[in-house]
């Protein structure tokens, strides 16, 4: 929520009011960031660092050496460590730094296991070895030492070279006198590059190196060298202090920033560096045909008010990953580990491939390369890597509705009540910053919330949550317990001169808590229990928000970088993990606040960074009620399923403005196949429930709110999914058809799971739309198809069942009540079709199972369930259906527990529809539990789908229908 500031905000900040697009003004670019200018105009083969043979030591899953600058002489020490199923981490870090450099914590998962290299071998010029302890890839390195590049093979094939444009750089720390420049004379003795003097080096080097893939070149060509002199006049510039209109960062620490070059050799599409506004494929950003203006992307984490789309510019948080594709849907991806704020080229490369280079601001460079090679293996590596999600309460994939503000609990009433009025389900109600006592957190509005438990308990009453904000600016009050508490306590965020932190934002005059601290998160946790937090109850959540740290008087309104944090680290070091720490805060005190500790939290975070998906959900910020946004958000949730925050949603209808019905009535449509589905607006816009544009816009949302609550069994089992392959729920095309050329770019229709594919309407008055059917696999996935290639890939419509080929571009009729959805042919989805008023009352509800038959007559497809809200589940209290269709049968089988006491597993089957059925079948017969029966169906010719009614069986029971 932003950027309507209160009087006394305008006053004292001087911000602008509401404008019709972002000031730009307000946020920098490369071009006025010192570290970003100077690592940028780094020439291609313009620095060398080398390795130092004699410092090379392998030694079980750990390789190190030492690097020197040649032209400063300053030393780091490189290691490699080799993690199973194909992952290799790549550091590198001062030997004897001035201070210590900021290395992130508490993101990688601490069960990562390492795994020793294997085959190794170590000349005057590289070193060679086997890393990942994979039995079925093979996954190799190749380490050359002057000038250091380090190249990674899968299966032979070079996948990603790094610093092979020698634009690695690590700027030393220093005191801040002129040091004396380097000169030819005083350079260190260091290697020459990696060629053989005599036939016995020759004879070795072929003996030990791993030969590349024929069609990939096994070295850049020479480039125009750059002479010494150039490079020892290091360029300074803004490394000791630096100006932003007048906002002056001291930079007490001078000049710590750090680069490097990262190629796909043979990658044809790059994913990934959420969160920005551009499309789904990543896009060039230097080279051939990019305007000399175009800015990398940036990864700072800011309040960005009224976004633009098609953009680099950072935006509210940022996992620094990219993933790349080449054209036999080989696989990989980097996670560049690094907090400060980023920013990353794209260019074509010079490998007939894609290059990437990325620069931060300070920090060490911390590298993993997940080297696939299936697209899934990548996602699986990611997830070992910074883990999953946090498996969510059924409430929390349910339907949420929010405004900025409802002013009173008769207005929350009312709400309420039109929902039932209206035959409309939800789960949660949302309460924003008006319903605290003057923007203090952890309080309420004694005037227009009263009787906040009992509030709460007439929601809960009808199985329905409540989500308040809680943001992390405190208000500077001596009177408020919260900030009288933290202040004495020292809780706070320090200025470069030791003072409590201040700064503005909805409350007036604020102060920080450093989340960074462990102290204080456990501190902040303690505030959410039910004892202290006076007025909440066991169904309140909580929504934290203007945590990227928004500061309405700062730097790109954000905090001061030379801000300080607990252990003396400056906020430029922690910068993009500040909302990622509140986030990992909030969810272990909802946690803790049971003494059971056994009800999963729920928390929806604006700021994120890699790994937030084990705290939470996360939404895209502040967009506008506008059909450009609508498009905008499949690309925007698709890129965050890349970088592994798979619970992510978009403001449905848009935050800024007053949607017209047509459009809030498409977004609907739209949001009802989101992961994270929340309507939210503005506190200047008109109201916009789903009753309030009538008819016939209120029937056509009250269809799609039916239709997600219809699949949540669908949705839940995707987010188990989720937990045990860290696959993305709502998932780019090209991760089920990585070699279908033409899906490889589309980021305006997405697939749930891998069984529905939609199709949103983004533009006013389109009644028809063309629909990509993908109908190409490869050999990384071929579950669903036929054969091998994918080539007769069958999807039907959701709703009519009508049969379509793979492979092909349909023209879809779509009028307002329509959207396009198919199911995938071989795709067996479970669904709950009662009508109810909330996600718990379904609970015992009957299943229907809706299969979809493949070009072999086949399908399958799983079912999970558990509690929907404690973590018994771990303990082995849930059922795991698998679910196949082949050979005329149908069947049911459990492949987990199959102990939950109370999931509803004893729910009927209600109806089992097989769509694709070539013909009549003579009998159904059902047999469970050793006894056989007939079943009644029936059969349209038309649509080719069979209606079974009423097996009755429990869904817990293994059994078997027979369709002869």
């Amino acid at each position: 929520m932003r950027v309507r500031l209160a009087l006394v905000v305008l006053l004292f900040c001087g911000l602008l009011a509401i404008s019709e697009a972002v000031d730009r003004s307000k946020f920098r670019t490369c071009e006025n960031t010192g570290f970003c200018k100077r690592n940028r105009k780094l020439p291609d083969r313009g620095l060398s660092y080398h390795v130092q043979p004699a410092t090379v030591q392998i030694s079980g899953s750990s390789l190190t050496a030492d690097i020197i600058n040649v032209h400063n002489n300053h030393t780091f020490v490189l290691e490699m460590i080799s993690h199973e199923n194909g992952i290799l981490r790549l550091k590198v870090d001062e030997k004897a730094p001035l201070r210590p450099r900021y290395k992130v914590q508490d993101v990688i998962m601490e069960d990562l296991k390492k795994v020793g290299f294997t085959k190794t071998s170590s000349t005057g010029h590289t070193a060679t070895g086997h890393f990942g302890g994979s039995s079925v890839d093979e996954y190799h390195f190749r380490l050359h030492f002057a000038p250091f590049r380090l190249e990674v093979y899968v299966n032979n094939v070079l996948t990603t070279t790094t610093n092979g444009r020698n634009l690695f750089n690590i700027e030393h720390l220093r005191d801040k006198a002129i040091l004396p420049p380097i000169t030819q004379d005083n350079m260190p003795d260091v290697p020459a590059e990696d060629v053989p003097h005599t036939p016995e080096e020759a004879i070795d080097q072929a003996e030990h190196e791993i030969a590349p893939a024929p069609h990939i070149p096994e070295s850049i060509p020479d480039q125009p060298p750059v002479s010494a002199s150039e490079l020892n006049k290091e360029d300074l510039t803004d490394a000791w202090e630096e100006y932003f209109g007048s906002h002056h960062d001291s930079k007490p620490n001078g000049p710590s920033s750090v680069s490097m070059d990262i190629a796909f050799p043979g990658a044809k599409h790059l994913y990934g560096l959420p969160e920005h506004t551009t499309g789904l494929s990543l896009r060039n950003t230097r080279g051939a045909g990019i305007p000399e203006g175009d800015m990398p992307y940036r990864l700072y984490n800011l309040d960005v008010f009224e976004y633009e789309l098609d953009n680099t510019m950072a935006l509210y948080g940022g996992v620094p990953i990219i993933m790349a594709l080449d054209a036999e849907g080989r696989t990989s991806g980097v996670l560049w580990l690094n907090a400060a704020e980023t920013f990353v080229d794209i260019s074509e490369g010079t490998q007939s491939g894609k290059d990437s280079h990325w620069f931060s601001e300070s920090g060490i460079v911390d590298v993993f390369f997940m080297m696939g090679p299936a697209p899934r293996q990548v996602f699986k590596q990611y997830a070992e890597l910074t883990g999953t999600l946090a498996m969510p309460q059924m409430f929390a994939i349910a339907y949420h509705q929010c405004k900025w503000n409802y002013k009173d609990q008769a207005d929350v009433a009312g709400v309420d009540g039109n929902f039932d009025q209206y035959d409309i389900p939800y789960d949660v109600i949302w309460l924003d910053i008006e319903h605290t006592d003057g923007k203090r957190y952890f309080t309420w509005d004694s005037t227009h919330f009263p009787s906040p438990t009992e509030m709460q308990d007439s929601i809960k009453a009808k199985g329905r949550k409540m989500v308040v904000i809680i943001d992390p600016h405190i208000k500077t009050d001596s009177g408020y317990h919260i900030h009288s508490e933290a202040k004495e306590k020292g809780l706070y965020i320090k200025n470069k001169d030791g003072q409590d932190y201040d700064g503005w934002c909805w409350p007036g005059s604020s102060s920080y808590l450093d989340f960074t601290n462990p102290d204080v998160r456990k501190w902040w946790g303690d505030k959410l229990s039910l004892s202290s937090y006076k007025g909440s109850t066991d169904i309140l959540y909580v929504w934290n928000d203007m945590n990227e740290p928004s500061v309405f008087n700062g730097p790109e309104v954000s905090m001061y970088k030379d801000a300080v944090h607990h252990g003396g680290w400056e906020h430029r070091d922690v910068h993009n993990m500040y909302g990622y720490y509140m986030h990992m805060a909030t969810s272990q005190g909802l946690v803790s606040r049971h003494p059971s500790h056994n009800d999963r939290s729920f928390v929806l975070s604006r700021a994120f960074f890699a790994g937030t998906q084990r705290h939470g959900a996360i939404w895209t910020g502040d967009n506008a009620a506008q059909w450009s946004h609508l498009a905008a958000a499949q690309p925007m949730l698709l890129s965050l399923g890349v970088g592994g925050i798979a619970f992510a949603g978009a403001d449905v209808g848009g935050f800024f403005g007053n949607p017209e019905p047509e459009l809030l009535t498409r977004w609907y449509q739209a949001g009802a196949y989101y992961p994270f589905f929340r309507a939210h607006a503005h506190l200047d816009s008109r109201r916009r429930e789903p009753w309030v544009a009538g008819e016939p816009h209120t029937s056509i949302v009250r269809d799609a709110i039916r239709g997600r609550y219809a699949l949540l069994p669908f949705w839940y089992t995707l987010f188990y999914e989720n937990t045990q392959t860290g696959l993305p729920i709502m998932r780019p095309l090209w991760l089920e058809f990585p070699t279908d050329t033409n899906a490889l770019h589309l980021d305006d229709e997405f697939l749930v799971g891998t069984a529905l594919l939609v199709k949103p309407v983004s533009a006013a008055n389109q009644m028809n739309t063309k629909v990509y059917l993908p109908g190409t696999g490869s050999k990384w996935t071929n579950l669903f198809s036929s054969s091998s290639n994918g080539a007769d890939e069958i999807w039907y419509d959701y709703l009519s069942h009508t049969k379509h080929a793979g492979g092909q571009t349909l023209d879809v009729s779509t009028p307002l009540e329509k959207i396009p959805v198919f199911q995938r042919g071989g795709s067996i989805i479970p669904k709950k079709e009662r009508v109810r008023r909330s996600s718990s009352q379904m609970t015992n509800d009957p299943y229907t199972i809706q299969i979809a038959l493949n070009a072999k007559g086949a399908a399958e497809g799983s079912l999970y369930i558990d509690d929907g809200h404690s973590f018994d589940y771990k303990k082995g209290q849930y059922h795991l259906r698998n679910f196949t269709f082949s050979d005329n049968k149908f069947k049911s089988v459990s492949v987990g527990s199959n102990t939950c006491r109370e999931c509803g597993a004893q729910a009927a089957v209600e109806r089992v529809v097989v769509i694709g059925a070539a013909s009549r079948p003579n009998k159904v017969t059902l047999t469970a539990k050793g006894a056989t029966s007939t079943l009644d169906f029936d059969y349209n010719a038309a649509t080719s789908v069979i209606v079974v009614r009423k097996p009755s069986v429990a869904i817990d029971q293994d059994f078997e229908i027979q369709f002869n």
